[in-house]
This record gives structure tokens, sequence and C-alpha cells, in this order.
């Protein structure tokens, strides 16, 4: 989607990408309120969103929610890796999300509750951000029939969550080796470093299981189980012992985009590769 805007627009930009998260989400409000009186239910869905967009020489980032993007840069002297991650995370276990909340809501000291030993917006959700969910961002989807543990028990003055993306701009440079895009069971397990160092000093292929492996193994070592063991449990079991996983692993390659740059149309890459937006019309 951010393409098709930066097509219209000859450009991109961090407002292409801003206007594509709010038609994103526009769009899966509209799917919401058709299907509201037949699955009332679809407004407790909602997704976590990250992209990345290569262009012109720089690396846009984009995120709602807790997945992380990080940039593997490898110092050519040593031939090790540095981990820089390029998101802003919307969870409120993160101090500073939580002043967030606070000060965006200063007139509801329960915005952020601590429960079960988690915080959470409201006692319900974790992140603060998110595409959809809609049910803490539109009174008219928090009431009957949803289900009660997602209705509020005060009205809702304004929007808990948002939609807005934190949008970061990175000037690739010829040490800028892979980016690590990947959900926050990764996290939970890896530390960037650690991710980065099993990306650099292994294999191309399959380094994306890879990593999937290396967070699976560290969850059963917390647990004092065997990964074997770990990976015999149901996957809806599971998820008391690990979050969900996804990860993409996108290698840069710094002499095609320095010379995409200098074409005269923005060049975006896709998996390594370039395509050519088109002129407006």
């Amino acid at each position: 989607m951010s393409a098709g805007f930066a097509a219209e627009q000859d450009s991109m930009s961090v407002d292409v990408i801003r206007k594509a998260y709010e038609a994103t989400e526009e769009g899966f409000l509209g799917v919401v309120a058709k299907q509201w009186a037949v699955k009332p239910h679809i407004a407790a869905v909602g997704s976590c969103c990250l992209i990345g967009v290569v262009c012109d020489g720089k690396l846009y980032v984009a995120n709602v929610g807790d997945s992380r993007a990080v940039l593997g840069k490898v110092i050519k002297a040593t031939g090790e890796v540095n981990a820089l991650q390029l998101s802003a995370e919307h969870n409120v276990s993160i101090e500073s999300v939580r002043q967030e909340m606070h000060s965006l809501h200063p007139d509801d000291s329960h915005i952020v509750v601590l429960k079960h030993n988690v915080w959470r917006v409201k006692g319900i959700i974790q992140v603060s951000r998110s595409i959809g969910d809609v049910y803490l961002k539109k009174s008219e989807f928090n009431k009957e029939p949803l289900y009660t543990k997602y209705r509020l028990r005060e009205p809702m003055k304004r929007p808990i969550l948002s939609w807005e993306p934190s949008i970061t701009v990175h000037d690739l440079q010829p040490d800028d080796q892979f980016l690590i895009f990947a959900s926050d069971g990764l996290w939970e397990q890896l530390s960037n470093q650690e991710a980065v160092e099993i990306v650099q000093n292994h294999p191309r292929n399959g380094i994306a299981r890879r990593l999937v492996k290396a967070a699976l193994q560290e969850a059963a070592k917390k647990r004092e189980m065997r990964y074997s063991d770990l990976n015999k449990i149901e996957r809806g079991v599971r998820r008391h012992f690990h979050d969900d996983i996804t990860v993409v692993v996108l290698f840069l390659d710094t002499n095609l985009l320095s010379r995409a740059s200098s074409l005269k149309t923005p060049s975006v890459s896709i998996r390594g590769g370039g395509i050519t937006l088109p002129k407006k019309l």
C-alpha cells in the first residue's frame, strides 16, 4: 500500500507511510462496521504492523505495536556485527510508553493497570497502538453483543489505542548488512545483539528458521525443558511457554542500492531486488 501512495505522489516519505497506515486502519474499521451485526467480536481483533521500505538510499521503518526491526552493521576491521534497533515499540511494559498513556489520558488513573504482574492498557491489552482493536478506539463497538471481558465499565471519552505509527528514517551505509523484522515472541527470548550474531555467523539459507529455533531453545531452557519436548506440546498450549514468533530477514545489497539511487525515478527494494515506481499519470 505504501508503494501505491508513493506512486501517486511520485515519492516516498514519512507522510506517504503514515497515509498507508491510516488507509489500512480505515479499511479494517470498514470491515468491522459491516460485520458488527453478525460477527461483533471482530471488533476485538487487532494486529501489530511493522514495515520497512528502502528508497533512494534511505530505509524507512514504521511500527505500531511491539514488533521490532533491528539492523546488523558489520565492523570491517574485525568482521564483527553490531545491532542497531530502528523501531520504537508500543508496549506498556515499557515505562516511557506507560508515561505516554498517562499524559494522553490525564483524567483516567486506570488507563494502565498492573494485572497478574503484567502491565496492560485498561487491564486488557499490552500494546498501546495497533491496527484494528476498534473496541478500544470507537465507543460504538464497545458494548453488547461484544464479550463482557472486552467491554469497559465507564464510557469511552476518546480513543484509548492509536493506529499512528512511529517512523524512523535511516541513511543506508555500506556497512549495513541485513535487517531482522520480528514479532515480540523472538525478542522475548533473544537480545538484539544475539540475533544479529546468529545471522552474521550462519548461512543465509534458512536463517529466519534458525532464529526461531534459537528462540525456542531459549524458551525451553527457561522452563528447564528439552527443545524436543517443547516441540511436542500442542500449539495452543505452547502459548503458555512462549509467544508466537514471526521472523523475516532481509539482506541489503549496497551496490544495488547505490545504483538505484542514481535513477531519476524512486526505486523500492523488494527481496534485494528493485522495482521502479511509475510516474504520475
